[in-house]
């Protein structure tokens, strides 16, 4: 029942957070692991670049991702809230499974890089 739901939601956040710990260029928006989400966990950008190109660095860079992962069929309905400052808003529900979500931290570095380096080509 419930216990199991949480317990999966709670694996799928881990493998996300690991993720987040070892990759440089995001971040979590609520920087207090208290107040997070084990279940919509929203992203920011911090790389440094990314960040030195102007407030809307981070903006280009993460409305790019989305659009990459959405025309490859990867992943949909990701952009962070409206209202919310740009970058990711990933599900990690009970109706995710674990090695998915694995899979979508690749797509995700790879849809980075593409969109950094089309930020910097643009500078």
């Amino acid at each position: 029942g419930g216990a199991a739901l949480r317990a999966r939601a709670d694996a799928n956040a881990k493998v996300l957070s690991d993720w987040v710990a070892r990759t440089p260029w995001v971040d979590f928006l609520a920087v207090d692991p208290a107040t997070r989400s084990n279940t919509s966990i929203c992203l920011m950008i911090v790389d440094p670049a990314v960040k030195a190109a102007g407030k809307d660095g981070p903006a280009r860079v993460a409305k790019g991702i989305v659009k990459a992962l959405e025309t490859e069929g990867i992943a949909f309905d990701f952009a962070s809230y409206r209202d919310a400052p740009a970058g990711l808003r990933i599900w990690t529900g009970a109706t995710v499974e674990a090695s998915d979500v694995a899979i979508l931290t690749e797509w995700l570095d790879w849809a980075f890089a593409r969109e950094k380096a089309a930020l910097q080509k643009a500078a």
